[in-house]
């Protein structure tokens, strides 16, 4: 059962200019330690960070206005197979958030699905 959805598109540039002129201050508010290290391990890791955002943007969407979840609450980062998972701040959350990442030279976009977390029967 879907409970949410949303999708974010930002400009890289614009990320970047906001990276540059605000620095360590700007990347802690919003990402977290393993985020930085996964963006700035990559030759271009503007496009990483922006991914990042947008993954966040997206998920702050799928929740709502009235969700008071902050950017360090949601974390972005690969599953041992490369994909992109969300893993949230709160150990009680009782839902799957399901994202999708894609980036170009001038744009990132995600899409994140709120879902009831799936229940495996026992045999």
């Amino acid at each position: 059962m879907i409970l949410g959805s949303g999708i974010d598109i930002i400009e890289i540039a614009r990320l970047k200019k906001a990276i540059k002129r605000f620095g360590d201050n700007f990347l802690k508010k919003v990402f977290t330690p393993e985020e930085i290290t996964y963006a700035q391990k990559h030759r271009f890791p503007f496009q990483h960070f922006a991914a990042r955002f947008a993954a966040k943007e997206a998920v702050l969407k799928a929740f709502g206005d009235n969700s008071k979840i902050n950017w360090k609450d949601i974390k972005i980062i690969n599953d041992k197979h490369g994909r992109p998972i969300c893993i949230f701040k709160d150990k009680k959350f009782h839902n799957e958030i399901i994202i999708s990442i894609a980036h170009t030279e001038n744009y990132a976009v995600a899409s994140a699905i709120i879902t009831k977390k799936r229940r495996f029967l026992q045999k």
